[in-house]
């Protein structure tokens, strides 16, 4: 079972992964090891974010100043780093979220095209 959950994971490509994060976020502020949770259990534990993946992309998303980070305490009692959105942050993700539509629209006409007859 472990080797067939291997095989199924989903690689995300870099763009993907931001726009995950920067929606995960506008749900409010979240410490790292969170927001991997909530991707995963929000896709139906389809898509798991590594950690050699997430804190790269939260680093690089922090740099662009769409998230900033402070330090708090999770429900553990265990001191980290909380993320949250920014106003530019926001604006990325509506416009992040607009070119992913466009292109699950553009996906889903070549996919349900009906192939034309061959003469």
């Amino acid at each position: 079972m472990a080797k067939e959950k291997y095989q199924n994971r989903i690689e995300l490509l870099q763009g993907t992964l931001d726009l995950l994060i920067l929606e995960t976020l506008r749900w409010g502020a979240q410490h790292g090891y969170g927001i991997g949770q909530a991707i995963r259990a929000r896709s139906g534990e389809v898509l798991q974010v590594e950690t050699g993946s997430l804190y790269p992309a939260l680093h690089r998303l922090e740099k662009q100043k769409w998230i900033k980070s402070k330090w708090g305490v999770t429900d553990q009692n265990q001191r980290a780093k909380f993320y949250e959105l920014t106003k530019d942050g926001k604006a990325q993700l509506l416009r992040d979220r607009s070119k992913w539509e466009a292109m699950v629209q553009a996906m889903a006409g070549v996919l349900g095209a009906v192939p034309e007859a061959e003469g």
